[in-house]
């Protein structure tokens, strides 16, 4: 009988199998549903009380000038927005370490977050200046494209999808998502698309802006595990989005336009200095404020949420040179690596580089364009050279390279 009541009873409380639900056999004793649930709350309560902690450890925090020099080691230039975006990213961690400081409520200063808005032509840089920053600090990143959201209710994704993708790239472990980074691209793309009213919905425009004010503000969000649309049968994971820093991309196509009209409108009045202003009309995005973005077609409480705005610098001949040689990630070190990785060494003539940079200004494609530059001159010696074991050493001359471009469908791309 004694053998029989060891048998049936939970190894932890002691509760016989009549007086549980559910009874767990394991290799030399028993557990009761009631002591699985009591330990997955310790469980729980633990993780959380030492998850700042372990957070904290794993975030590298920078300061300032040091995080701007490591950006200075991927990204070439663009000196201006690299300081606001090293300074709005210290403010916030900052800000997220003070929050698990012990500090007596009298001195606690409730500090906002810093979230960013930055504003370049295509391939200048946005992308890579949002990755490398989450690369240094080693802490969840995600890139989402605005183009895909729309309003709930219809075709497309909901806001929350954009959390989705943050879950996933910290492997679901919400308490470091929610101190993670989204880089939200092609902001611009869901501007409103009039101030006039319209008896069609613009579901993809002024609704995913409004979808997306909660987000940036903070507040706790039901999140589907898989992304794309809600449904009530879904179990949803919440995360709360008052630490996650939003850094908002885009190319605002036109905007030039408006800074333009802007300017010239401060010239007129009577008290207009004497002093003529000198403006640099080559780039105008240096000039770029909150005003401008409203004229675009952002709506005031999405500006509002996106306090740090900043520009990046259309890019020259002398920075598309450095961009293919200097970086860690530069393009030509990748071809040397992937040709060695071959056994050939390939060497450049002088003039080759030069050439690649006038064709990639003249398709103005900015350092984007550059790959696709490479890639055409490239392909054959690429096919050819690894089933050729006689090739050792490669040399690519500016007559070849031009012979090459010349051929391929790049050449016949017109620039407006």
């Amino acid at each position: 009988m004694a053998k029989e009541d060891k048998e049936i009873k939970c190894s932890f409380c002691g509760r016989k199998k009549q007086e549980t639900e559910v009874l767990i056999a394991g290799i030399t004793g028993h557990i009761c549903n009631h002591c699985v649930t009591q330990a997955q709350t310790i469980v729980r309560d633990e993780a959380s009380q030492n998850s700042g902690a372990s957070i904290f450890n794993a975030l590298h925090l920078l300061k300032p000038m040091e995080i701007k020099k490591h950006l200075d080691e991927y990204v070439i230039g663009q000196d201006e927005a690299k300081k606001v975006l090293s300074v709005a990213v210290y403010n916030h961690y900052k800000r997220l370490i003070k929050s698990q400081s012990k500090t007596s409520e009298k001195d606690e200063v409730e500090i906002d977050k810093s979230n960013v808005i930055m504003v370049g032509e295509t391939g200048t840089g946005k992308t890579l200046l949002a990755r490398t920053i989450a690369k240094v600090l080693n802490v969840p990143f995600c890139i989402a494209d605005a183009t895909v959201l729309t309003e709930a209710g219809y075709v497309g994704e909901d806001v929350e999808s954009i959390l989705s993708r943050l879950l996933q790239a910290a492997d679901f472990d919400v308490t470091a998502a929610e101190r993670g980074i989204v880089f939200i691209d092609e902001i611009d793309k869901i501007a409103r698309k009039s101030d006039n009213p319209s008896i069609t919905r613009d579901v993809s425009g002024e609704g995913v802006q409004q979808g997306l004010l909660k987000l940036l503000e903070g507040s706790v969000v039901g999140v589907p595990p898989q992304g794309g649309r809600k449904h009530p049968e879904q179990k949803m994971i919440q995360v709360n989005t008052k630490n996650i820093l939003f850094i908002c991309g885009g190319a605002f196509d036109g905007i030039t336009r408006n800074i333009g009209k802007r300017l010239q409108t401060q010239a007129i009045g009577y008290n207009v200095s004497k002093e003529k202003v000198s403006i640099d009309t080559d780039n105008l995005l240096q000039y770029v404020s909150p005003q401008d973005l409203k004229s675009f077609g952002l709506i005031p409480e999405l500006i509002g949420r996106l306090p740090v705005l900043t520009y990046l610098n259309p890019l020259d001949a002398d920075t598309l040179r450095r961009i293919l040689s200097e970086p860690k990630n530069a393009l030509i070190k990748q071809y040397l690596h992937l040709f060695e990785m071959d056994g050939v060494k390939i060497t450049f003539e002088k003039g080759v580089l030069d050439f690649i940079v006038e064709k990639a200004m003249e398709f103005k494609l900015g350092a984007r364009g550059l790959r696709s530059i490479c890639e055409a001159i490239m392909m054959d010696l690429m096919f050819d050279t690894p089933s050729d074991a006689t090739v050792k050493e490669v040399n690519l001359t500016l007559r070849y390279a031009k012979d090459k471009l010349k051929k391929s469908t790049l050449n016949k791309l017109k620039v407006a």
